[in-house]
């Protein structure tokens, strides 16, 4: 399906998190270890917190390890926050409006993972989006859908509440339809200050999420590494798989769970879905 990653603490160039690390996120676009597609050559996309309101974007429906643009941006571009996915397509098409990272005012949003038969629940899920939000709707992918619907039911105001309300929508459509297990997911989201990492799916059987463990412990740990010697004590990765191999750096995200960061600081909860409520009664922003 897809790769992601999203990283918070200091500002550091997008080189060092996209091509640097043994398993960085361009080796595996053409490697995946742990993904269920080893190559996800259907386009890439970055996003990241810099000089304006809004966050900035950069797609392109090339493999990440052909972009010349993409080393040439990244080798000077830096930043504190930023949002990377390498894409493998479930039947969409490859075009830069698909690709994500996605963008609605300051909020990002990226997903690894299926709509399960979305032919058959996308109009059902199309015409639940609030009318004043569907105009921004750029793509075609069940994952911008997803975005939307999490936007209409109050992503801006609670996240967790809005994804499980989401998540609860999407499952309840599929079911009607006949769809056994209606969705697999692990999805980030941001505002720019708070990032929430989501890891679920309707069978139990989640794709795989993982998140470092404390940058000063590691330090410790090792000395000799010249990116833990770069980054901030609150440097924090969530990342589809670890960029590398270093001992004790990484740790899985539990089965249904919502990990919250926020500065140095991050709480791992429970996440499971919810019932949707009536349109009449979500909440939403334009």
């Amino acid at each position: 399906m897809c790769r992601w990653l999203a990283y918070s603490g200091s500002p550091v160039l997008l080189a060092d998190l996209l091509f640097a690390q043994e398993n960085s996120l361009v080796v595996q676009s053409r490697h995946s270890r742990l993904g269920v597609e080893a190559v996800n050559g259907d386009g890439f996309g970055v996003g990241w917190y810099g000089a304006q309101e809004e966050p900035g974007i950069y797609h392109s429906t090339e493999p990440a390890w052909s972009d010349r643009n993409l080393r040439e941006i990244s080798g000077h571009a830096s930043a504190g926050r930023v949002f990377a996915h390498i894409r493998a397509t479930t039947g969409s098409p490859v075009q830069q409006t698909n690709c994500h990272p996605f963008r609605h005012g300051r909020w990002l949003w990226m997903h690894n993972g299926a709509i399960a038969d979305f032919t058959l629940v996308k109009r059902d899920l199309t015409l639940e989006v609030e009318p004043a939000l569907f105009p921004h709707i750029e793509g075609s992918t069940d994952s911008e859908l997803f975005f939307f619907l999490a936007l209409t039911y109050g992503l801006e105001q609670d996240p967790p509440a809005a994804v499980a309300r989401a998540v609860g929508f999407i499952e309840e459509t599929g079911r009607r339809h006949g769809v056994e297990h209606p969705i697999q997911m692990t999805v980030a989201t941001t505002d720019g200050e708070t990032t929430w990492a989501f890891r679920y799916s309707s069978e139990g059987k989640s794709r795989s999420l993982f998140h470092n463990t404390d940058v000063s412990t590691l330090r410790l740990q090792h000395p000799d590494n010249p990116t833990l010697q770069r980054v901030s004590d609150d440097a924090r990765l969530v990342v589809s798989e670890p960029l590398g191999s270093l001992k004790g750096a990484w740790r899985e995200v539990p089965e249904s769970s919502c990990l919250v960061i926020r500065g140095g600081q991050e709480q791992m909860h429970p996440f499971s879905p919810s019932p949707a409520p009536s349109p009449s009664s979500a909440t939403a922003t334009s």
